[in-house]
């Protein structure tokens, strides 16, 4: 009899992540919603997943320490780990030409979460995910990698930055782990409701399929890329509605 198998996702507390963490429970993963602050909602994400061996785990991906403590727990929870999504991520609004703006403090903070962090997890969890069942690494990425349009200039080089690293990992760590990138474009979060609505209307305006994604376009990508793109690594897919063509 075939084990259940089991997805960690970083940051699944937030508005995406946990989107991600309900389709993969719908789907029958055992999910680790990891969650760094907001224990609040990470407890009420797992209190709607469906009735199965579902936890939460406190940990920042920046933390080494912290990082081993969840690596230990699913290890002795779990014994394998056969998805990690990388979704942790942050990022804050600076206008590009505001060079003055966007202060090293931040740049480092964006740099440390968004690319240190996504690898820290891959290299810690890359044992359990040898031993998980057609393994895959999904690493949240963004348009703005490709674009370079975004929140502000650090944010769209360390997405792009993140691409680099699943082109290089996907080679590197076949034929046992496939890694691959999934790219949104906008998406109704919680930061594209801190804009107005006429802003939002510009951005479906320039989008062909005019609308903008709920986390649940991603979420469902994600499953069709875990479980019916099985012959793919090392690549980007796009969740953007054509945006770029625009």
């Amino acid at each position: 009899m075939k084990s259940k198998k089991t997805a960690l996702v970083t940051g699944g507390s937030g508005g995406i992540g946990s989107e991600i963490c309900y389709q993969l429970a719908e789907h029958g993963y055992q999910v680790i919603v990891n969650y760094n602050s907001n224990s609040t909602k990470a407890h009420q994400i797992l209190a709607r997943l469906k009735p199965a061996n579902h936890t939460t785990f406190k940990a920042s991906i920046t933390n080494s320490q912290e990082l081993q403590e969840m690596v230990n727990f699913v290890t002795t929870q779990y014994g394998k780990l056969d998805v990690l999504v990388n979704n942790s991520g942050i990022t804050k609004p600076v206008p590009h030409g505001d060079l003055e703006g966007l202060t090293d403090e931040w740049i480092d903070r964006i740099f440390q979460v968004n690319v240190r962090g996504a690898f820290a997890c891959i290299r810690a969890f890359y044992p359990l995910l040898q031993k998980g069942e057609n393994a895959i690494i999904v690493n949240i990425s963004s348009i703005a990698a490709r674009t370079g349009v975004g929140s502000n200039v650090a944010y769209c080089a360390s997405k792009a930055a993140m691409d680099s690293m699943t082109r290089s990992l996907g080679r590197s760590l076949a034929p046992d782990v496939r890694v691959v990138s999934l790219a949104p474009g906008w998406v109704m979060g919680e930061y594209a409701k801190t804009f107005s609505e006429d802003y939002i209307q510009e951005q479906k305006d320039k989008t062909p399929l005019a609308r903008i994604a709920e986390a649940e376009d991603i979420a469902k990508a994600l499953i069709s890329i875990i479980e019916t793109f099985t012959f793919s690594t090392g690549c980007v897919f796009p969740v953007d509605g054509g945006r770029p063509l625009s």
